[in-house]
């Protein structure tokens, strides 16, 4: 524990103040990092859904090289690790790894378990909730995106007339997206809150230890420099002239130390009659 007066008006409200803001930039970095999180998610999702619509005329025309271009042109762009079409059996249909194609997918796999987990598979899902994050096989972090391609009327009352009205769920896209330029822009935004957090740390302990020393140390050291002159009998000092409590300190201190010094000079009219009295009575 710190012994002097300084130590202990600085330490603990540097301590206190260090805490508080790496808390403060802690739970920042947490609910930050969260939305983006989401934001990554939601922009997947729409791209989902981008994909779905352009290759829904492919599909009502049964048009499968044109629906196996589109997977191409997708798995192609920067950043997208895979993308695929499977059909309500697991098989996958379209991909753009063509090692990948007649692949059966497990119903235990994070992109499947979500809507496999019960004894009836779900037909519909929220959108955060068809969004999965993984390391693939080639130790890549991805957010990927399962979105369903249900059966509309379209579909089972167009020629081909493959599906019927009953089937609601006709196959699942799913696209996965690296993490990197998350994870990259996430790194860069920790180290400015890290620099943030010190600058904030630097600039605040500074200015309450500058505050403390001049309106708080300053007037108490002088005080009890003060307060010693007086005790060594140096009474001709003058005391500290602060309109605060310090002040107000140094003068009743002053005031005390004259009031003992004149009585100390004062002759003892109690001692110096006594002798007096008894030579009369003797005389």
């Amino acid at each position: 524990m710190p012994r002097s007066f300084a130590a202990k008006a600085i330490v603990p409200p540097a301590i206190a103040v260090t805490g508080f803001v790496i808390v403060c930039c802690i739970l920042l970095y947490s609910v930050i990092k969260t939305d983006m999180l989401n934001d990554a998610i939601q922009h997947e999702t729409n791209l989902a859904d981008t994909i779905v619509k352009s290759a829904r005329y492919a599909m009502l025309k049964d048009d499968r090289e044109t629906l196996r271009n589109i997977i191409d042109n997708v798995g192609q762009q920067k950043g997208v690790e895979h993308a695929r079409i499977f059909n309500k059996k697991g098989v996958i249909m379209f991909s753009a790894h063509p090692e990948d194609i007649g692949k059966l997918l497990d119903k235990k796999e994070a992109g499947c378990v979500a809507c496999h987990s019960g004894p009836v598979p779900l037909t519909s899902m929220g959108r955060m909730d068809q969004a999965r994050r993984f390391i693939n096989e080639k130790g890549r972090h991805v957010i990927a995106i399962t979105v369903p391609v249900y059966n509309e009327p379209e579909c089972f009352n167009a020629a081909c007339h493959v599906h019927s009205p009953s089937q609601k769920v006709l196959g699942t896209l799913d696209i996965g997206l690296s993490e990197a330029p998350l994870q990259k822009t996430l790194n860069v935004m920790q180290g400015r809150m890290i620099v943030f957090c010190l600058m904030v740390l630097l600039l605040t302990v500074g200015g309450v230890s500058a505050l403390l020393r001049r309106n708080v140390l300053l007037p108490v050291r002088e005080l009890a420099d003060y307060v010693s002159a007086v005790k060594r009998g140096d009474l001709s000092r003058k005391a500290p002239a602060y309109r605060d409590e310090v002040g107000e300190l140094a003068r009743a201190y002053q005031e005390l130390a004259h009031q003992l010094k004149e009585r100390r000079e004062s002759p003892d009219e109690a001692t110096q009659d006594g002798p007096a009295g008894d030579r009369g009575n003797r005389s």
